[in-house]
């Protein structure tokens, strides 16, 4: 990597500032639900720790929409940290101001202090100078590593950077790097990327720039639909974005150009609706009844799918092959977990569903990277530079 990591640097007795992702969901007793975000936090943390550093974690946490926000707060996710790290976390009661800098002034080597929600600003969404510069007069160095949140140039990812001695990479946000890095400029080959979702508008700079890097491209979810309707395949009522299909029949025709194999869904699971309990029924893809929708890749397809992955050396999946949350179209996405689990290729999977998929059937240890940044990540697979990262100090 580029960029300095945490590794680099010498922290002890220094005030490390560290952006994490504590953006985790809260139940109605204000308790943390799902505490994988800040667990993924947790070598970063110890390792400042252990070399004798004070530090202060920032982050968000939901959409404060600029002002103090009680329910927003922080302090659960400082409770499960502490928790986590055996050691009291202290809890400020703002981000900056004469609280947080007396609070920060007051820590010793070893102590941890988490500031309060940085949305509760307006400039930290608007990367303001004067935020940026209260953040940084509470810290001798800053190290990223949110990088779930290192798509947005905010006053706690890249405006502080300015007005920092050194800014460094955390261990998680080098890992993100490391693997993705890998993927789009020296995998093993053959390379297979697998994009799901609702929308090709959603993914399209994707699609572009993976036709560039990949052997193979699979497409499911109600994105295929377009694909498959600029082939003049009937798709029913299924998912269409017709203003797409020009777009559709250029990238079509681009794979074929670049002898990338670009393999869409040759069967469905179909219903009239998206419920738990519509009847369902198996169509081809030249063959989507009128009425009917495409809501998942059908056993055919989920067969081609894991016949090509498992023959790849890296995989990179991002987004489901179906409507996920419902169960009668649940199997496809679960197959391609089970698929790239028994491929023993590098994998990165990326994105919420897909997250939840490997999860959900046990199978997120047999994965070699899991992805922390769904929007982040689809932008380094888009080939767009990060702020978040590009504002740190570079290697000399």
């Amino acid at each position: 990597m580029a960029k300095l990591s945490i590794a680099d640097l010498d922290l002890g007795g220094k005030r490390v500032l560290i952006r994490v992702d504590f953006n985790v969901p809260l139940n109605d007793r204000r308790e943390v639900t799902d505490d994988t975000r800040i667990r993924a936090a947790l070598p970063t943390i110890r390792h400042a720790l252990d070399k004798g550093a004070k530090v202060l974690l920032v982050s968000h946490l939901g959409r404060p929409q600029g002002k103090a926000a009680p329910a927003l707060s922080l302090a659960p996710a400082a409770r499960r940290l502490a928790e986590l790290l055996g050691r009291p976390v202290a809890m400020a009661p703002d981000c900056i101001g004469p609280a947080a800098a007396a609070a920060a002034a007051g820590l010793a080597a070893g102590q941890v202090l988490m500031l309060e929600n940085c949305r509760f600003h307006a400039g930290d969404e608007k990367n303001d100078e004067a935020l940026s510069r209260a953040l940084a007069a509470l810290c001798d160095v800053f190290v990223n590593d949110a990088f779930g949140a290192a798509h947005r140039a905010h006053a706690s990812t890249v405006g502080v950077t300015k007005f920092v001695p050194v800014s460094a990479a955390g261990f998680l946000m080098a890992k993100e790097l490391e693997y993705l890095g890998r993927a789009m400029t020296n995998p093993n080959r053959p390379f297979v990327a697998i994009l799901g979702g609702a929308k090709v508008s959603d993914k399209i700079g994707v699609v572009k720039n993976l036709l560039t890097k990949v052997d193979g491209l699979l497409v499911g979810g109600g994105m295929a639909y377009t694909f498959l309707k600029a082939q003049g395949m009937e798709i029913g009522g299924s998912l269409l974005e017709a203003d797409k299909l020009d777009v559709a029949r250029e990238v079509l025709a681009a794979a074929r150009v670049k002898g990338v194999t670009f393999g869409l869904p040759v069967d469905h699971v179909i219903a009239r609706t998206a419920a738990a309990d519509a009847e369902t029924r198996t169509a081809d893809s030249t063959a989507i009844p009128a009425g009917w929708m495409g809501l998942d890749i059908g056993p055919r397809a989920r067969q081609a799918f894991a016949t090509a992955i498992r023959a790849a050396k890296t995989v990179v999946w991002n987004g489901p092959m179906g409507v996920f949350e419902l169960a009668p179209f649940r199997e496809g996405t679960l197959a391609v977990a089970r698929a790239i689990a028994e491929s023993g290729a590098t994998s990165i999977v990326g994105g919420g569903d897909s997250v939840a998929a490997v999860t959900q059937a046990g199978l997120a240890d047999r994965m070699t990277h899991i992805s922390t940044g769904g929007g982040a990540s689809l932008e380094f697979l888009e080939g767009i530079q990060l702020p978040g990262v590009a504002a740190l100090t570079d290697k000399p």
